[in-house]
C-alpha cells in the first residue's frame, strides 16, 4: 500500500462546519481539541446538524494556549471570549447519560439566536464530544470511496468534509479501508488501529457549508453499499483507536503496520 494524507478536518464544537488543517496532534482521545465541546437543548439532550443545518453555517476556533473559543456567524457577526465553565449538569450524548459543564458566556445565546432553538455550549466531563469514544478516536476516509460516491451520485466530486471524517487519504482503490478492521495503520508518526466501519446518518446529506439537504447520500450508499459484512449499516469510512499518539501531516504516508 503505498497512500498518504490528502486533507485533515476537525472542529472544536461537535455539530458547528469542520475546518481543514494542515497538521494535527493526534492522541488517545482523537485530534486535540476536536470536538472538546458539544451542543444541548433544553432538555439537555445532545444536538447536531443532523437536526439543525443551520449549524453548518458557524465556525468555530478553539485557541487552547489563551483558553478562548470565537464563533463567526454568516454576515460576520462573532461571539467569542475567554472559556469559563459554570457547574456540572446532566446531559445525554446521543441516548447515554454524560456529564458536562456549560459554558458562561455569550456563545450559547448567540448560537441560540442563529438557529432559532434553546442552545448550549457544554464541555464534557471526562470525555470528549467524539461518538465512539477512544475506541474512535479517529476516522478515515479514501478519496477513491468519495470518487466512487460521486459515480454513484452522478456528480463530478463529492465533498469529503459532508463526511465529518479526521483524514482523508489517497493511493488505495475505493473502500480498500472495509478490509483493515483489526489492522494496525501508521498514520504519520501516530499508529492506529482499525475498529469499525462508520454508518452513515442523515447528516450526509446536508451540504457542509450551508447546511441544507442537497444529496440523497443514504439513497446512494444504499443502492451499492447494502447486505456488506459490515459493523454498522450504510458503511463510508472507518474509525479507530490511537495506540500511539503523534503528528499527522499533509503528505505523511499511510501504512499497514
Amino acid at each position: 500500500m503505498r497512500a498518504k494524507v490528502v486533507a485533515l478536518a476537525t472542529t472544536p464544537v461537535k455539530g458547528l462546519r469542520v475546518l481543514a488543517a494542515t497538521q494535527l496532534h493526534v492522541g488517545a482521545a482523537g485530534a486535540a481539541d476536536d470536538r472538546r465541546f458539544y451542543l444541548v437543548d433544553e432538555r439537555g439532550w445532545m444536538v447536531n446538524g443532523k437536526r439543525i443545518g443551520a449549524l453548518s453555517t458557524v465556525v468555530a476556533v478553539y485557541d487552547a494556549a489563551a483558553g478562548t473559543l470565537s464563533l463567526t456567524f454568516p454576515g460576520g457577526a462573532v461571539a467569542g471570549g475567554a472559556v469559563q465553565l459554570g457547574e456540572e449538569i446532566d446531559t445525554r450524548f446521543f441516548s447515554r447519560p454524560a456529564r458536562a459543564r456549560p459554558l458562561l458566556g455569550a456563545w450559547s445565546d448567540a448560537l441560540s439566536e442563529h438557529t432559532g432553538e434553546a442552545l448550549r455550549i457544554v464541555e464534557g466531563v471526562g470525555r470528549t464530544g467524539i461518538d465512539r469514544g477512544r475506541g474512535g478516536a479517529v476516522s478515515l476516509i479514501s478519496r477513491a470511496s468519495l470518487d466512487g460516491l460521486a459515480r454513484a451520485a452522478g456528480a463530478d466530486s463529492i465533498d469529503a468534509r459532508r463526511f465529518r471524517m479526521t483524514v482523508e487519504i489517497d493511493g488505495v482503490a475505493a473502500h480498500a479501508e472495509d478490509g483493515w478492521l483489526g489492522e494496525r495503520v501508521r498514520i504519520g508518526e501516530a499508529l492506529v488501529r482499525v475498529g469499525g466501519h462508520v454508518g452513515r446518518c442523515l447528516i450526509t446529506s446536508r451540504d457542509p457549508e450551508s447546511g441544507v439537504v442537497d444529496l440523497p447520500t443514504l439513497d446512494l450508499l444504499r443502492s451499492y453499499r447494502s447486505g456488506l459484512d459490515t459493523t454498522e449499516p450504510l458503511p463510508f469510512g472507518v474509525y479507530g483507536a490511537v495506540l500511539e499518539p503523534g503528528t499527522v501531516a499533509l503528505g505523511d504516508a499511510v501504512e499497514l503496520a
